[in-house]
């Protein structure tokens, strides 16, 4: 079903404000009409759609624009694990936020440069010029915690200034397989090889677009020799003494602590 980029939403269930990779709720709710109207009413909407077959609408915020009156603004990963009960409510907030993401980045034709409009058919853009088509994208993207033992794999990455500790994790590059990508990025940034790959779950991960698949698997041979174009130190962790660790949420810490598998330890 196509996406619909109109003001009026009276008949839709759910509405999803965003500022950044925040998202704006009333009450620790989802806002209600009268917040969307409002940003509408004060011009400070930079982009917005409806999704009829989800049932929900997705508005965009200017940069730096306050925060509509009567609400509040929280990180969305924070969201993502306040309603980790509820499934729909997460999907549909991935949804809207990745789509957000792909209408703000897909803007012109890339074969002839002609500016895009939706699709009156498909979740898609499509090009007045040349006829071209343009489909949202993801960017698979794998994430793991390699086992030795009652120890796990954690690593301080180089990007990251906060002390935080994460999985090893890396984009699917074009040709691989899924195991094979566990298998070259553990061996690319700690220089250890692993086996007895198992899947433990996914998540959508709007960052802007990417699907992130967990894994666990065990350690097989090697020492640790860190990349240091990567991380800054790579360690062995007893599951009782870890150390600080990404926030609830994150994909990271449902991996970690056996959220995805429950037993996985």
């Amino acid at each position: 079903m196509a996406l619909i980029s109109k003001k009026l939403t009276s008949y839709l269930k759910d509405h999803f404000i965003f500022c950044g990779n925040n998202i704006i709720l009333q009450n620790d709710k989802l806002p209600d009409e009268k917040v969307l109207n409002r940003c509408f009413e004060l011009n400070v909407a930079s982009d917005w759609f409806n999704d009829e077959e989800y049932n929900f609408s997705a508005v965009e915020l200017e940069k730096d624009c306050p925060v509509p009156a009567g609400c509040q603004e929280i990180a969305l990963r924070s969201y993502f694990w306040e309603s980790r009960q509820n499934s729909s409510i997460v999907t549909k907030a991935s949804r809207a936020k990745g789509l957000l993401n792909f209408r703000k980045n897909k803007r012109f034709c890339s074969y002839c440069g002609f500016p895009l409009k939706d699709d009156e058919h498909f979740v898609a853009k499509f090009c007045p010029n040349c006829d071209r088509q343009y489909f949202p994208q993801l960017e698979p993207a794998v994430i793991i915690v390699v086992q030795k033992e009652k120890q796990i794999l954690l690593a301080e990455h180089k990007n990251r200034n906060d002390g935080v500790f994460s999985c090893i994790a890396g984009f699917v590059e074009t040709g691989e397989t899924i195991e094979q990508t566990v298998v070259r990025e553990v061996k690319e940034e700690t220089g250890l090889n692993v086996k007895n790959i198992r899947y433990a779950g996914s998540q959508a991960w709007p960052y802007p677009d990417q699907l992130m698949l967990a894994f666990y698997c065990d350690w097989e041979s090697g020492e640790i020799k860190i990349q240091e174009e990567e991380l800054k130190q790579a360690k062995w962790f007893d599951l009782d003494k870890l150390p600080k660790i990404p926030p609830p949420g994150s994909v990271a810490y449902n991996l970690i602590n056996g959220l995805f598998e429950q037993n996985s330890f």
